[in-house]
């Protein structure tokens, strides 16, 4: 209903780094590393690349006790906040707290047990950093998984809701949440459970092991849409086999498309049809990567024809509407210059300049 408070709205403030998460925030964009964890020169390097792209806020899986120099180094001179990731050790995770970390994510599951959760939590406390407790449904505790009274959605925010009601009955609650699948409608009623039963938690949204881009994508836009466009979420990530700066860029681009975010220009552009004269897919291409760096928040418009703009796009900020073998250049529905195909993505990004 309008004017109703959200559920990312209610949810408590969480400090990761500098950046915060829930109580209204804006929904924080992060990504995952995925060069060596030895190599600290190629996660700063990833890590500056992903800054650039938007990304707010990074994780960085720690496999082993001798990646912990790497990861206490990659800490103090990351731009960014880092997120240690840690299963099945809680020494590791204990030692990532005292060495820098911004926040930690364990499975309480697969980290040793609640006992050793506890040598964890008081790490966390005493380095004054959150913790995500991240449940997924390839690591549901046995006997919970066995269960054939509860679904899926069911047991994952079960599990989920006993971990966080046992690390705040000892004091802790500097917790962030979340509870993946690789279906994306488990995925979806797992988060509504998690919203209804632990209002007050921020939860880390997204898809896992959602595929290669083309899938992931697809996957991702679909289920964390409808729970962002239902105010379920207050940071994610869309995970994808491929480049984590992609991830960061289709982070964007989905806030973008719900209005909640934005960070870089749109690029509207038609389908082709019998109409278009020009090569339409290349131009629109070419365009999309000469803006791709831009940090303006522009709409702007490629259309193969007449029929489709300026009319179509007289919202846009600034676009073009091809001819046979030339381009009209507009601006908020206005023509302001007419040139041959070959200079169209240069007289674009000329008028965009001048915005």
């Amino acid at each position: 209903m309008p004017g109703a408070v959200k559920p990312n709205e209610s949810t408590r403030r969480v400090m990761v780094g500098d950046v915060p998460l829930g109580g209204g925030a804006p929904v924080a964009v992060q990504s995952m590393l995925n060069a060596p964890a030895d190599d600290v020169a190629a996660n700063l390097a990833q890590i500056d690349a992903l800054a650039q792209a938007g990304c707010e806020i990074v994780r960085m899986a720690i496999p082993r006790k001798g990646c912990l120099d790497a990861f206490a180094a990659v800490c103090e001179q990351s731009p960014l906040p880092v997120v240690a990731d840690v299963h099945f050790s809680a020494d590791i995770a204990v030692a990532a707290a005292r060495r820098g970390a911004a926040k930690l994510r364990i499975n309480p599951g697969n980290i040793g047990g609640l006992a050793k959760t506890d040598a964890v939590l008081d790490a966390a406390g005493e380095a004054g950093i959150p913790i995500r407790i991240g449940v997924n449904a390839g690591s549901l505790d046995a006997e919970l998984a066995a269960r054939d009274d509860l679904a899926l959605p069911e047991k994952l925010a079960r599990s989920a809701a006993d971990y966080v009601r046992h690390c705040e009955a000892r004091g802790f609650h500097d917790l962030v949440v979340s509870a993946k699948a690789h279906d994306v409608m488990t995925t979806v009623r797992t988060y509504r459970l998690l919203s209804e039963e632990l209002p007050h938690v921020p939860l880390h949204i997204g898809v896992t092991e959602a595929g290669t881009a083309f899938q992931g994508l697809v996957k991702s836009a679909c289920g964390l849409g409808i729970l962002l466009e239902e105010g379920i979420g207050d940071t994610l990530r869309i995970s994808l086999t491929d480049d984590p700066a992609t991830e960061v860029r289709a982070c964007w681009t989905l806030l973008a498309a719900l209005d909640l975010r934005r960070r870089g220009p749109e690029l509207i552009s038609c389908p082709t049809c019998g109409r278009c004269q020009v090569d339409l897919i290349a131009l629109a291409r070419e365009v999309e990567e000469r803006i791709a760096g831009l940090d303006k928040p522009l709409k702007v418009a490629v259309m193969g024809c007449v029929v489709n703009g300026p009319g179509e796009a007289a919202d846009a900020d600034i676009g073009v509407a091809c001819g046979k073998g030339s381009g009209a250049v507009f601006s908020k529905g206005t023509v302001v210059r007419k040139v041959e195909e070959s200079a169209i993505v240069d007289a674009l990004m000329e008028e965009i300049g001048r915005l």
